[in-house]
């Protein structure tokens, strides 16, 4: 792993294993691969009668994109501003559930528009070659209180 999740755990408020990726393996000023097994974790806070539905493989995709901007804050010497999932678009679940997956899942983020906090990300989710799960997520900064 390139950032392991030590690492992770100080880019992204994500505590304890609500922190659902283990590692980065690559990334760029663009976008973010990760890599994790937590969807088999039974202890995983995602999962709903012993289940890990397909629909929660969003919010893995979600959490890439909010690495990467922790990750592009901290490499310009500064912190990733608090920001929020604001939309989510063009979702496409092409697995009913993870915990039956038996590879790591593959995560990835590529930055479609947007700098700092306030961007689109195009997100994938893959196990081996076979893609589980696709969207566009918005993410925007919190105003000013």
């Amino acid at each position: 792993m390139l950032i392991d999740k030590t690492a992770i755990r100080r880019l992204i408020p994500h505590a304890g294993t609500m922190c659902l990726l283990d590692g980065v393996i690559a990334w760029d000023e663009t976008s973010i691969i990760c890599e994790t097994a937590t969807h088999r974790e039974p202890t995983n806070p995602l999962r709903r009668q012993g289940r890990l539905a397909g629909l929660h493989a969003l919010e893995y995709g979600a959490q890439a994109a909010a690495i990467h901007g922790g990750l592009l804050a901290t490499a310009a010497g500064g912190q990733a501003l608090p920001a929020y999932l604001a939309a989510l678009k063009a979702a496409r679940l092409y697995s009913d559930y993870l915990d039956e997956i038996a590879a790591p899942l593959q995560v990835s983020a590529h930055r479609l528009l947007g700098s700092a906090g306030n961007c689109i990300y195009r997100i994938e989710i893959r196990a081996d070659t076979v893609v589980l799960a696709e969207a566009r997520v918005t993410i925007v900064t919190r105003p000013e209180t």
